[in-house]
């Protein structure tokens, strides 16, 4: 991977990699990439309220009193006062619109668990800004921006609710997110047990932190998946880093290779590095969406992407220039799949991105995670882990220095056995995956795999194409829940 792409590769989870003239690095972990205008998404349209909350920008200190309005979505149609639930969507990075049309699996099972829905923004994303248009503005406006006031705005969410929905006081709330999400519905259960009775945390890389994991378990993955998908498929894209370093040495090569890519603009040999990285992050985001049916979550891709990019790549004994021609036509299978792109842009990964800004500066302080490749283990270049690099990246772009330390400080790394009722799922070809926890640690902290899932697909909307795994999971996951609701009332009635 590049030199600086890997560090900032972050949790995408969906992971939204920046579009704007951010360091590669600086991208979000989160979710796959959000559009603009989350709102025209070809998604379902849901029955949802918008509503707002009045949250105080700092839950720590007593020195201000501002507040900001919190967006928040609730559906209720299947929702029972009697023996009901409440399932509470911790938001990650991004519009919480979008995330509540691509969290089908919420609106699947509502009515199976009486369940209302409440999708609740994260701060600093979609129209949630403590300080309006002046909230990125400087690290001093970004300083509410961490996972603990987001959980303490969930917290305050949840009591207003309780308090103002009539019917809502006693009944049993779990957790539900995905990616940056899954790890604040893990968190959530971890530091306020007494809010909710349980917590679903697909996809959530709570281990992706200091050295609890190699940092190369997450490009090995992508590999791996791309591997899997067709034979040499990996090797072709191994060699083509080299290809394109020779190819880049002379001006004929610069201008054969913006041709041979239907680059937007001519590449000059400072851009060289950036062309790499923005190859890399494709390998990377279609391992994060190599869904088993069409699909539009980055880019409009088929079904198995990863096995339509692999038919073009499975010869890596071919010229340079044969070989950097396959490499493009499977650039181009999620670039222009639609055949509606004139020429390609190696400054987008995706459409474009809402949570990128925040993401960086939140990669830039807590949620520090370290990424490496060796070109052995993993189809790229070689590029270590580099704490003082990023750390001085993150110092010009915000004036701040991340803490690699703290989130195992705060949420216990992987001493978590003292918790429970959480479930962590995580599919097998998502990269993530490297970072999750991925065996049951007791009873009530329990993982579950899905050999054929990518990136939280257990939180898509059912699907005809479901492999068996993917069902299975999401079977286990309503067991759990309804377990957790029957213990709630059982407790409740016990007091009565």
């Amino acid at each position: 991977m590049g030199r600086r792409a890997l560090r900032f590769l972050l949790l995408s989870f969906l992971a939204p990699w920046a579009t704007i003239a951010l360091r590669p690095a600086l991208r979000a972990l989160g979710s796959l990439h959000l559009p603009t205008n989350p709102t025209s998404l070809p998604a379902v349209a849901k029955n949802y309220s918008v509503l707002y909350f009045q949250q105080k920008v700092d839950h720590f200190g007593f020195n201000t009193v501002k507040t900001f309005n919190q967006r928040y979505l609730v559906a209720d149609k299947y929702w029972k006062e009697n023996g009901g639930s409440i399932l509470f969507y911790t938001g990650n990075e991004g519009d919480i619109i979008w995330f509540c049309n691509n969290t089908g699996f919420m609106w699947d099972v509502a009515e199976e668990l009486k369940a209302m829905l409440v999708f609740a923004e994260h701060r600093y994303y979609g129209e949630s800004l403590p300080f309006g248009d002046s909230s990125f503005k400087d690290s001093r406006h970004l300083n509410f921006l961490t996972s603990e006031q987001a959980l303490a705005d969930f917290a305050e969410l949840i009591k207003h609710l309780k308090r103002t929905i009539p019917g809502a006081e006693n009944q049993p709330v779990i957790a539900i997110g995905g990616s940056y999400g899954g790890m604040l519905a893990a968190w959530f259960r971890m530091k306020y047990p007494h809010m909710v009775v349980g917590a679903l945390a697909a996809s959530a890389p709570i281990w992706q932190f200091e050295d609890l994991v190699p940092c190369g378990v997450f490009m090995k993955i992508v590999t791996t998946d791309f591997r899997k998908s067709g034979p040499h498929c990996s090797e072709s894209i191994r060699r083509s880093w080299d290809a394109i370093n020779r190819l880049s040495s002379t001006g004929s090569g610069l201008q054969w290779l913006s041709e041979a890519f239907h680059l937007c603009s001519p590449l000059t040999s400072e851009d060289i590095q950036h062309l790499k990285d923005w190859i890399s992050e494709t390998w990377v985001n279609l391992a994060m969406v190599d869904y088993p049916y069409a699909s539009n979550f980055l880019q409009p891709l088929p079904a198995w992407p990863i096995k339509v990019v692999c038919q073009y790549l499975k010869n890596p004994n071919v010229s340079d220039l044969l070989l950097l021609q396959n490499i493009f036509q499977a650039l181009n299978v999620y670039y222009n799949y639609s055949g509606q792109a004139k020429c390609l842009n190696i400054s987008e990964t995706a459409t474009g991105s809402l949570g990128t800004l925040g993401w960086s500066y939140q990669a830039c302080t807590e949620v520090v995670m370290p990424f490496c490749t060796n070109g052995v283990d993993d189809m790229f270049e070689p590029h270590s882990w580099n704490l003082k690099e990023l750390s001085d990246d993150c110092f010009q772009q915000w004036g701040v220095r991340p803490r690699p330390s703290w989130i195992t400080t705060m949420y216990g790394g992987k001493n978590i056995s003292s918790h429970t009722n959480i479930v962590f799922s995580n599919g097998e070809l998502d990269p993530w995956s490297g970072g999750g926890v991925t065996k049951d640690i007791t009873d009530t902290l329990v993982a579950v795999t899905i050999s054929e899932g990518a990136h939280h697909l257990d939180l898509r909307a059912k699907n005809a194409l479901d492999p068996t795994s993917v069902l299975l999971a999401r079977s286990l996951e309503v067991r759990h829940m309804k377990n957790w609701i029957r213990d709630f009332y059982d407790s409740v009635g016990k007091q009565h």
